[in-house]
């Protein structure tokens, strides 16, 4: 394997161990710590972002990816996106409102 392939495989497993633990705070809870684990899941995919965004930014200076880190209007034109999906599963019934326990808390505390 070629470096390059080896820092894209590195990414694509980075991807991966983020899915896995979305997946894993999904179905367990944003606060819910796995025995023998010093993290809960919300600090568990927060670790996992920092390493995808690492090796990413790795790539992105081996000129193996353009631009990795978002700037603010390509966020807000991801947002606009997401809420226009949003507003479609709202219409179909699939959206809930509610927020999350770990959302509630944050908001509670502000």
């Amino acid at each position: 394997m070629t470096r390059e392939e080896q820092l894209l495989t590195c990414l694509a497993e980075e991807c991966a161990e983020v899915i896995q633990r979305i997946s894993k705070q999904l179905r367990f809870g944003a606060d819910e710590q796995q025995e023998g684990h010093a993290l809960n899941n919300i600090q568990r995919t927060t670790e996992e972002l920092f390493d995808l965004t690492a090796v990413a930014t790795i790539c992105e200076r081996e000129g193996l990816l353009l631009g990795v880190m978002p700037n603010e209007a390509a966020i807000q034109r991801k947002l606009a996106k997401i809420e226009k999906f949003f507003a479609i599963s709202r219409a179909q019934g699939t959206l809930s409102e509610a927020l999350s326990p770990s959302l509630k808390e944050q908001e509670e505390g502000n």
